[in-house]
């Protein structure tokens, strides 16, 4: 019944002569499953209201912050959980943790309620999946990885980040690796992360396809802090390149 309900959905939105009959429902709704989807977006390491609340009126589909405190762009569980009340129904919450203790994430998680966890240190899935949360697993794409080894070390992650990092170093580091070592092919979701900003986000995302970007450095002026301009180039970069890319 699903795609049926997807058909009504897109109906909805056109005028009556664009609506197929029922008879073929079919048909469109196979046409519909053709279209590609749109490249999700996620600005990660907030720090501050204002950054935020200017990004989410750019239409972003998710929101870091990070409890790393060796991260310039850490955030205390005071403010996350303040910057995380701005963010609306819809744009997910996501947390940062590099090898944390088990106290901080259960910490950062009573303040923000976060809708997904990400993990980028050596965490094993059997911690990863402690909190029964969604998670995302960095992946450092530094030196060339077996990413389905990855997919079946964390067969419940809910996706791999590709980053640009060594391994047990941190991100955000505004270098990005080769994309043409990017998936094809993978038995899991992926996001591309590392080194993206306005002027390249377009070319990684028509040559890697990434369902997902991850940004941090690429949008700010400073660590941290965030570039009201380049946050906006960077969203129209990805649209401009969805949209060059669905052309037939």
């Amino acid at each position: 019944m699903l795609p049926i309900i997807r058909l009504i959905t897109v109906c909805l939105l056109l005028p009556t002569s664009g609506c197929p009959s029922p008879a073929n429902a079919s048909t469109a709704t196979d046409a519909l499953d053709e279209i590609p989807l749109p490249t999700r977006i996620k600005f990660c390491g907030f720090t501050r209201a204002d950054d935020l609340a200017q990004a989410l009126s750019l239409g972003i589909d998710a929101v870091g912050l990070i409890f790393d405190p060796r991260s310039k762009r850490a955030v205390s569980t005071d403010v996350a959980s303040a910057l995380s009340r701005q963010v609306p129904a819809f744009v997910s919450r996501v947390a940062l943790f590099r090898d944390a203790p088990a106290s901080l994430i259960d910490e950062a998680i009573a303040a923000t309620d976060p809708d997904l966890l990400q993990f980028h240190g050596n965490e094993s899935a059997e911690f990863c999946e402690r909190w029964q949360r969604p998670y995302l697993k960095a992946v450092p794409m530094a030196e060339a990885q077996d990413l389905e080894q990855w997919c079946a070390r964390y067969p419940h992650a809910r996706a791999l980040l590709l980053d640009s990092h060594a391994p047990g170093a941190l991100g955000g580091t505004g270098h990005a690796f080769d994309w043409s070592r990017a998936p094809r092919v993978l038995s899991k979701s992926w996001v591309l992360a590392g080194g993206l900003n306005p002027a390249n986000v377009a070319s990684a995302v028509t040559m890697a396809s990434p369902p997902a970007v991850d940004v941090s450095s690429g949008i700010e002026s400073a660590p941290g802090i965030k570039d009201p301009a380049l946050m906006r180039a960077f969203v129209d970069a990805v649209r401009r390149a969805d949209l060059q890319s669905s052309r037939p």
